[in-house]
C-alpha cells in the first residue's frame, strides 16, 4: 500500500471519527473543537487531492474564521442557564430507517458503479492561477462579495449593539 493511500485512509478515519464526537456530544465546546479537528481532517484530504487553493482557503476560513467565532461566541455567552438544557431525541424511528435506506442505497450505488482507473495528472499549483484569474477576469465579482461581506460585518454590530443596549436598560 502506498504511502498516500494510507495518509488519505488515516485522515478519513480522523474525520469520521471527530465528526462523531462533534454529533454525540453534549458539551458544546467539545463539539466545536471536534468540528475543528473534522475541517482541518477535510483540508488534509483536499491536500492529497492536489487542491491547495481549496485546502488553504479550508484552513483560513473555516477553522481560523468561523470556529473562532463560534466558540468566542459560546464562551462568551455561557451564562450558566444553559446548564439546564437537555436534549430530547424526537422522531428517532423515522430517522432509523432514512438513515438504514440511505446507507443501503449508497451500498448499491457502491458496488453497482463501474469504478474506472484512470492515470493520475502531474501535480500543478492551482493557487497562482486562481489567483490571475480572481485578479483579471473575476474581479468585479470578488470586489461585490468582499463588499457584501462588508456589510454583513456591519450588520451584525449593529445589531449586537442595539441587542446589548436594551439589555443594559433593561437590567437598570
Amino acid at each position: 500500500m502506498e504511502f498516500t493511500a494510507i495518509l488519505f485512509y488515516l485522515f478519513s478515519i480522523i474525520t469520521i471519527a471527530a465528526a462523531a464526537i462533534m454529533v454525540f456530544s453534549k458539551n458544546i465546546v467539545h463539539s466545536a473543537f471536534a468540528l475543528m479537528f473534522t475541517l482541518m481532517g477535510v483540508a488534509a484530504l483536499y491536500v492529497l487531492l492536489y487542491a491547495d487553493f481549496l485546502a488553504a482557503t479550508q484552513l483560513l476560513v473555516y477553522v481560523g474564521g468561523i470556529l473562532i467565532l463560534i466558540l468566542f461566541g459560546v464562551m462568551l455567552t455561557t451564562q450558566g442557564h444553559t446548564f439546564s438544557f437537555k436534549t430530547v431525541t424526537v422522531n428517532l424511528i423515522p430517522a432509523s430507517l432514512l438513515s438504514v435506506a440511505a446507507v443501503g442505497f449508497l451500498i448499491f450505488a457502491f458496488t453497482a458503479t463501474e469504478w474506472g482507473i484512470s492515470e493520475p495528472i502531474e501535480h500543478s499549483e492551482t493557487v497562482h492561477s486562481l489567483g490571475m484569474m480572481l485578479m483579471g477576469d473575476y474581479v468585479l465579482p470578488f470586489i461585490m462579495v468582499g463588499v457584501l461581506l462588508l456589510i454583513a460585518i456591519i450588520g451584525a454590530i449593529v445589531m449586537a449593539t442595539r441587542l446589548s443596549t436594551k439589555t443594559d436598560n433593561q437590567t437598570n
